[in-house]
């Protein structure tokens, strides 16, 4: 299976979730490291998309292609799995717990989780403490240029 993530480039690689524990988002507190990708390319980039616009968006995005191995251990959730504001803005700190929860149990080493940006895509949140995660190899770093009528 593939995943993909749209990056800066100079954080493409290697892969790390410390960039998502200086801040935390979504699916994990401050100081809790979890790797965001998503099942597609198309979702990759729209989950990137609806943090810039246009006078924001750097020139500098690459999308990276991810192996992740078929028989990896993966946790699925669904929409019924999930809190009934899971997709709220701004999100609730009960999907917070759900990923700080994912990755302190350290049962599996990837959570498909429904997109909150795009119905009917998942995204692909990866643990960087599991032992599993030795699996998982970036096959592909390339630019990525933003359409600019994304943000017209």
């Amino acid at each position: 299976m593939e995943a993909f993530r749209l990056s800066r480039e100079k954080y493409a690689a290697p892969l790390s979730g410390k960039g998502a524990a200086m801040k935390g988002a979504r699916w994990n507190s401050i100081g809790v490291e979890l790797i965001y990708t998503a099942s597609n390319r198309s979702l990759a980039m729209a989950e990137v998309a609806v943090h810039l616009t246009l006078a924001t968006i750097p020139s500098d995005y690459v999308m990276l292609t991810i192996y992740l191995p078929d028989d990896i251990s993966t946790q699925k959730l669904t929409e019924t799995d999930l809190p009934t504001n899971w997709n709220a803005f701004p999100h609730p700190i009960s999907t917070q717990v759900i990923g700080d929860k994912f990755i302190a149990d350290n049962n599996y080493c990837v959570l498909q989780i429904p997109s909150v940006v795009t119905q009917g895509d998942y995204n692909l949140l990866i643990n960087p403490y599991h032992s599993d995660f030795s699996k998982i190899k970036i096959i592909a770093i390339e630019k990525f240029p933003f359409d600019k009528r994304i943000f017209k």
